[in-house]
């Protein structure tokens, strides 16, 4: 294998993987603020709750549908780049991404369309089913492509026939502690994001003394009491995963670590085991990874409960500008912990890309060194576009406030195009 196309096949799927989970994180987290925020509108019928379920509806919908490109893209460069991991492993691996792409592309986006399609369409019932259901496929989207994850770094319910893996035991796959803890671990980081991003753009518009006041100080309320508890579940999950990581990946938590004993006691056994090779992951790259993850939940701590504290004056909600700030700048504070957070995990297994199983170096495509570049340059540009779009276009949407547009807007004309009346117009529209 030519270094060059796996030190570029690398880079490309760190890129791509880490861009598309940026979207992922605030559309797990903010599908679930919604759907609850809906059925508080469902039971009060109080404008305020209605017009909050359109207002942050509106930004997890532009999210989620640029989230959805980057996923697209993700998929075909793992296909292209990857080819030796799917013929070597895609008995095992295949199920639980087809389910997810079932789950993701059908049922989560239908239910979708009914939510944002059939507001005033569906009676109020109906249309609270459809966001819970959305939120249910999302929840079952992540816990499946965690399952796939799960398996690369702790494999089990296998087996082997003519030298490829085979899936021998779906219950044990589909129950593996890596798929399961990692599974609570992203929940509850989803909710942590969406925690901080709804407090953050709720602040900047009581920084600037909007006329909106009650409607951004409850968001910003939203957030704060939101984010304290789903940091401490983040935690806890990471912290439990920490505790079992010596038992299937002693490498990792010996550079973790910085015990040089240890890494040597390990080295030595994996050499007997699998034979001569450097079995050493980049130090760099783990602990560097790991610290940014430590770093952002100790800055994320003492945000969240100085932030719970201050959130129970009504006074220093609205005016406490300093705060405002702060919020506003902590956004980016959970995107940074959870990229670190793959990059302890995934490069920490290196250099297997099945741990004890699939090497890194086996699983790359037969590329020549010009079509990853080619290949690299093409996904890089498109993510970076991706980005800045989604970027650009929740920052517009996010500065306009809950204007009354978009989401939710009734433009049905009062007669249809012959002069008819329009059957739709008998339909109870919902009420919240």
């Amino acid at each position: 294998m030519n270094q060059d196309v796996l030190d570029l096949a690398r880079l490309q799927f760190a890129l791509t993987a880490g861009g598309h989970f940026l979207f992922v994180a605030l559309t797990l987290g903010l599908a679930s603020v919604v759907a609850v925020l809906q059925t508080r509108a469902t039971f009060s019928r109080k404008p305020l709750d209605a017009r909050m379920v359109r207002f942050w509806g509106q930004l997890y919908v532009i999210n989620y549908a640029v989230g959805i490109v980057t996923g697209l893209v993700m998929e075909f460069q793992f296909g292209m780049a990857w080819s030796g991991l799917t013929h070597e492993a895609g008995n095992v691996l295949g199920a639980s991404l087809a389910v997810e792409t079932i789950v993701a592309f059908f049922v989560e986006s239908t239910f979708l369309g009914l939510w944002i399609f059939g507001w005033h369409r569906l009676n109020r019932w109906a249309h609270l089913a459809a966001i819970w259901i959305v939120v249910l496929t999302a929840y079952l989207s992540a816990y499946w492509i965690l399952v796939s994850n799960g398996f690369l770094n702790r494999p089990v319910g296998y087996g082997s026939e003519g030298g490829e893996l085979v899936l021998d035991d779906p219950v044990a796959v589909l129950t593996n502690p890596s798929a399961l803890l990692a599974f609570g671990h992203v929940v509850a980081g989803a909710l942590l994001t969406a925690g901080f991003f709804m407090a953050g753009v709720s602040a900047y518009h009581l920084f600037r003394r909007t006329p909106e006041w009650e409607f951004f100080g409850r968001g910003l309320r939203v957030g704060v009491f939101l984010s304290a508890p789903a940091l401490m579940v983040t935690a806890a999950f990471g912290g439990v995963q920490f505790a079992v990581l010596d038992s299937f990946q002693p490498m990792k938590s010996a550079v973790f670590r910085g015990q040089a004993a240890e890494i040597a006691r390990v080295q030595a056994e994996l050499t007997a085991r699998f034979g001569p090779g450097d079995y050493v992951p980049s130090e760099a790259w783990t602990r560097g990874g790991a610290l940014v993850m430590l770093i952002g939940f100790a800055l994320m701590m003492y945000l969240c409960f100085a932030g719970v504290i201050l959130a129970a004056f009504r006074k220093v909600v609205f005016r406490f500008r300093f705060w405002h700030l702060v919020l506003m700048a902590a956004v980016p504070l959970p995107y940074l912990a959870m990229i670190g957070g793959w990059v302890f995990r995934e490069s920490g297994r290196q250099p297997w890309v099945v741990y004890g199983l699939l090497k890194t170096e086996d699983a790359v495509s037969d590329l020549s060194p010009g079509t990853m570049r080619l290949s690299l340059t093409v996904f890089t540009t498109v993510f970076v576009l991706l980005v800045a779009l989604n970027a650009w276009l929740l920052t517009r949407h996010a500065r306009r406030g809950p204007v009354d547009s978009g989401l939710g807007h009734d433009e049905r004309p009062a007669e249809g195009d012959d002069g008819t009346p329009d059957p739709a117009d008998a339909l109870p529209a919902p009420r919240y």
